[in-house]
This record gives C-alpha cells, sequence and structure tokens, in this order.
C-alpha cells in the first residue's frame, strides 16, 4: 500500500459510527478554537472537524476562513500573515487561533478529519501529521482532490482519505443508475466520502447513494446536521457519521439509539 491511500488502512474509521464534531463544539461560536475541540471531547466525542490554511511562513493553521476577519478580532489574509501575527488574533476576542500540530498534539486520543483549503496548506498539513505521527487518526479531506492528494503525497505512512467532489458526483450517479462499475470507481482510492445533505434542490444522501457506497466499500459521513429529526432520519438510512455544530444533540441521538459508546 502506497502512503497516498489508504483504503481504511490506517485505525481512523474503527469506530462503530463516526459522531463528527464540526469545527468543535461551542455555543458561544468559537469555532476551530482549543476550547471547542475541548468541549466536544468532554462531551465524550473521539471525532472532529477542523480546516487548514497556511500562514505566509509555512504553518498550517486551524481555521475556515481564508480571512481572520469573520472569527478574529484581528484582520488579514492568513496567506499574507506570519505565524506570529495569526497566532496573536483571538477567536471571539477571547480564544487564540490554534496550529494543526497545536490540535494534533494535545489530544492523541481524539481523531481529525483535516479539509485542506489551499494549495499552499498542503506542505504544512502533511508536517503537522508527520511532528505528531497522527497518522492513524487523521483524515484528509478536500474539496480539490488535487490538495489533498499533494497533502498525502508528502506523508511517510498511509492515512484516510475522503473523496473530492468528482468521487461524490460519481457515486451520486452510481446511486442513482444502480451501477457498481461506476460506485468503483468513484470510490477509488479513498475511505469516506464526506457529503452534504442536499445540493440546492437535490437530496444527495439517499438511500441508493448509501447502497452503492457501502457495496464499493466506502463510508459515507453526512455534513452539516444540527436537527434531530435528520439525525434520525440519516440513521434509519444506514449513514456511516455525521459532521454537527450541536455535538450536544448528536450524542443523545445516538445514547437513544444504543449506538453510544
Amino acid at each position: 500500500m502506497s502512503a497516498t491511500t489508504s483504503r481504511a488502512g490506517s485505525g481512523y474509521l474503527e469506530a462503530p459510527f463516526v459522531a463528527l464534531a464540526h469545527r468543535g463544539f461551542s455555543r458561544a461560536g468559537l469555532e476551530n478554537s482549543m476550547a471547542a475541540f475541548a468541549a466536544a471531547r468532554d462531551l465524550g466525542l473521539r471525532y472532529v472537524e477542523t480546516d487548514a490554511h497556511a500562514t505566509s511562513d509555512g504553518v498550517a493553521v486551524a481555521l475556515h476562513d481564508a480571512s481572520l476577519d469573520r472569527t478574529t478580532d484581528a484582520h488579514g489574509l492568513v496567506a499574507d500573515l506570519p505565524w506570529r501575527t495569526v497566532r496573536a488574533a483571538r477567536i471571539g476576542g477571547t480564544e487564540p487561533v490554534p496550529s494543526l500540530e497545536d490540535v494534533l498534539g494535545t489530544w492523541p486520543d481524539l481523531r481529525v478529519n483535516v479539509d485542506v483549503k489551499s494549495a499552499a496548506a498542503a506542505e504544512p498539513v502533511a508536517r503537522a501529521i508527520e511532528r505528531t505521527r497522527a497518522h492513524d487518526r487523521v483524515c484528509v479531506a478536500s474539496f480539490a482532490a488535487s490538495r489533498r492528494e499533494a497533502t498525502v503525497a508528502r506523508l511517510s505512512r498511509p492515512v484516510t482519505v475522503s473523496g473530492a467532489r468528482g468521487a461524490v458526483l460519481g457515486m451520486f450517479l452510481a446511486g442513482r443508475a444502480r451501477t457498481d462499475a461506476l460506485a468503483r470507481l468513484a470510490a477509488r482510492s479513498v475511505d469516506c466520502l464526506q457529503v452534504p445533505v442536499r445540493g440546492g434542490w437535490v437530496r444527495v444522501v439517499d438511500s441508493g447513494f448509501v447502497r452503492a457506497a457501502h457495496r464499493a466499500g466506502v463510508a459515507v459521513h453526512a455534513w452539516t446536521v444540527n436537527d434531530r429529526a435528520t439525525m434520525h432520519r440519516l440513521l434509519d438510512l444506514g449513514v456511516d457519521g455525521i459532521v454537527t455544530d450541536r455535538a450536544d444533540l448528536l450524542r443523545d441521538v445516538l445514547r437513544a439509539r444504543g449506538l453510544w459508546a
């Protein structure tokens, strides 16, 4: 097995159900902060989702937006600023912006889904994974397959990988056409598909999509789901994971169904 593909070769997908805290858990809006990740862990979740941009001096930081403007008390594009400036910014005016290495290194029992947000972030993300030896507990994702591939190509060991837009579209079509050949093609070199419940007016995650993915040996994680009714419906469909801003609600739903370990 090469370092560029996992096909579930790491331990990331071992849990019976993947409950992913989207940017951690914070009712106060402190997304992607160490406090939010700690809060998710304190709730009992062992999976968190985060995003990665690169500073001008090549540090991967856990931040969703390309700029600091929306979530912090500072301004400017992360790519134009050195790490010393970015780390001085405060999320919600109180919490420092963490590096990806901070997140991976602080909680060795936490599994982290990393969405690589830019081509420049590929090498810094790989470096953070290597330095913390987090290969077995990381899933590398990106909307662009090129960014994901550039990241995992720099790793010394396999990691779990999530499919990009092309894989999701292929699996959607495979579910509609009920063709295993197309499903296998869409699933090539990926371990899971992280997909929105809907894309505009189109329901993406339905029984056909889940069935096609499972027949191809790929897990389905639906995002971003914040209400109980949709959580229950997705569980009835057989999804393997849910990404949510409401980790507390998801925990309660899983407990009620006997799925909370």
